[in-house]
């Protein structure tokens, strides 16, 4: 028994070996990305797409040596042996990444690493510019690349293509369980959308028409977030042109947002967003599992989850406003307005060109667009040369909005840029686990409108580090997600916080 334990040992210590330095080698990819978006001057652009093809190159062999398959099979056979449940769940995880690494070719990611690191910096010029047409041969490569992805991951085993690319990104979700989720969910917005358009007691939206200072807003938004419990000894917050967050490695979790003048309340959503990514990065047990599963986000639903809640449900409460506002008061300058005027203006519902702009509730007619737009164009249903007027009709019918440019149409978003495709669905699925989550830490939180009235943000943030960040990819997103909750997930939490916080901000009784 002592010889298969040593064994057991020496063969998952190995394994943990190997995951440690892929995870390394992806940490200074992910450097290499930060810097590309943040700092990096233009004219390296091309040398990058280089080093991130070799670095991907180089990280796809290690994750597809079958030296590492052998060790994956060794430490499987005693874990099975001695039921450990831990143990088994990161095995789990180690053999789907193996065995998806290994359907792909080295030259496949290679390529997929120089389009996307070229794509990146097309897309910048063409938003620039607001001229689609500099970005589109990039798209179809881009596009035609995942297709043949996906074919690879499907493995002739047949398929939907884009199930393949979700799965990278929501691991075991199918399109069929989006359309379960976003159908009933897109019926009951609509009309809760109308209703509160035509309601005669709109708030004032005059706050958003303050001009700050971005140096001003800055210092707010930093203070805000380290309130809430982003550690700054292990992050930065920078501008970008979109804002994203990056967890380079254990003690290293960057931030950024962007700020314009008016409205201001956008910068400090935006780093609201990206601290809540940031949180769940930090409270994942990096140090002790860097390069396993354990040290990695579950989803990008539940990674969407953690930073949607602290944008939203905290960020656009009444309770955070009551312990902000003589912040921001004192800091920018906001003297004039009283602590209803600016609950009531954080909650407008205004359908909005701009995704990252939108309001919670015309926020998921966005993703809805997206998602049936990627997902046509990568089943040959949409051209990408056709996407601009295809996106233009779908905001048109959507929103009832005319898109004037590219730049505040089609080309907003960097996902595509960086052949991100199956990313956008991970947005709604956010705010849906987002809504049930706040269900049910209401419950173990009672004091929680005080506590965070207060400014007491610590007792939220170690209830979200012991349900959910501590555990890693332990389980599945709806699994972790039924575990927390105790229930399957669907539309209608999302609903109800919605209709509850709304209805009354417009002066209607709620359903």
């Amino acid at each position: 028994m002592r010889n298969n334990r040593r064994t057991e040992q020496s063969s998952f210590q190995a394994l943990s070996a190997r995951l440690r330095e892929i995870g390394t080698l992806q940490s200074v990819q992910a450097t290499l990305s930060w810097d590309q978006e943040t700092m990096m001057p233009a004219a390296a652009a091309e040398f990058r797409g280089e080093e991130m093809a070799l670095l991907s190159s180089l990280i796809h062999g290690k994750a597809t040596d079958p030296a590492l398959g052998d060790l994956m099979e060794a430490a499987g056979e005693q874990a099975e042996a001695r039921e450990d449940e831990t143990l088994r769940a990161e095995l789990r995880e180690i053999r789907r990444d193996y065995e998806n690494a290994c359907k792909l070719p080295t030259e496949l990611v290679s390529e997929l690493a120089l389009a996307g690191t070229r794509g990146l910096t097309a897309w910048k010029h063409a938003r620039a510019e607001s001229r689609f047409e500099v970005f589109r041969p990039h798209l179809e490569g881009l596009m035609d690349l995942n297709r043949r992805k996906a074919a690879r991951l499907l493995d002739g085993k047949g398929g939907v293509p884009y199930d393949a690319l979700l799965d990278e990104f929501e691991p075991g979700l199918k399109s069929a369980r989006l359309e379960e989720l976003f159908t009933p969910l897109r019926r009951d917005l609509v009309p809760l959308i109308e209703e509160l358009t035509v309601a005669p007691d709109r708030p004032d939206p005059a706050m958003h028409s303050v001009p700050v200072p971005v140096d001003l807003q800055a210092r707010f938004s930093r203070e805000v977030a380290e309130a809430i419990g982003y550690d700054f000894n292990a992050g930065r917050l920078d501008v970008s042109t979109h804002p994203f967050t990056e967890g380079l490695a254990p003690g290293d979790t960057r931030i950024t947002s962007r700020f314009q003048e008016a409205p201001f309340a956008d910068g400090l959503g935006s780093t609201m967003h990206e601290a809540g990514h940031a949180l769940y990065e930090q409270g994942l047990p990096k140090k002790e599992f860097h390069g396993r599963p354990l040290s990695q986000a579950v989803s990008l639903g539940i990674h969407e989850s953690q930073s949607r809640l602290w944008e939203n449900q905290v960020g656009r409460s009444r309770p955070f406003w009551t312990w902000a506002l003589p912040k921001a008061s004192e800091i920018l300058g906001l003297g004039a307005l009283d602590l209803d005027q600016v609950y009531r203006a954080m909650n407008i519902v205004t359908p909005s060109l701009i995704r990252v702009e939108s309001d919670e509730a015309t926020y998921n007619l966005h993703i809805m667009l997206r998602f049936d737009l990627e997902r046509a164009m990568l089943h040959g249903d949409l051209k990408p040369a056709d996407l601009p007027g295809a996106w233009n009709d779908r905001v048109r019918s959507d929103l009832g909005l005319t898109v004037p440019d590219d730049a505040r149409g089609c080309l907003q978003d960097i996902h595509w840029s960086m052949g991100a495709i199956g990313y956008f669905p991970t947005y709604t699925l956010g705010n849906l686990y987002s809504a049930q989550i706040w269900e049910a830490l209401r419950v173990d939180l009672p004091e929680l409108d005080r506590q965070m009235a207060s400014g007491e943000f610590q007792p939220l943030l170690s209830w979200l580090r012991d349900k959910i960040h501590r555990h890693g990819r332990r389980w599945q997103a709806e699994e972790l997600g039924r575990r927390v909750t105790g229930k399957s997930l669907g539309h209608e939490p999302l609903m109800r916080y919605l209709g509850s916080k709304l209805r009354p901000v417009y002066g209607l009784a709620d359903r």
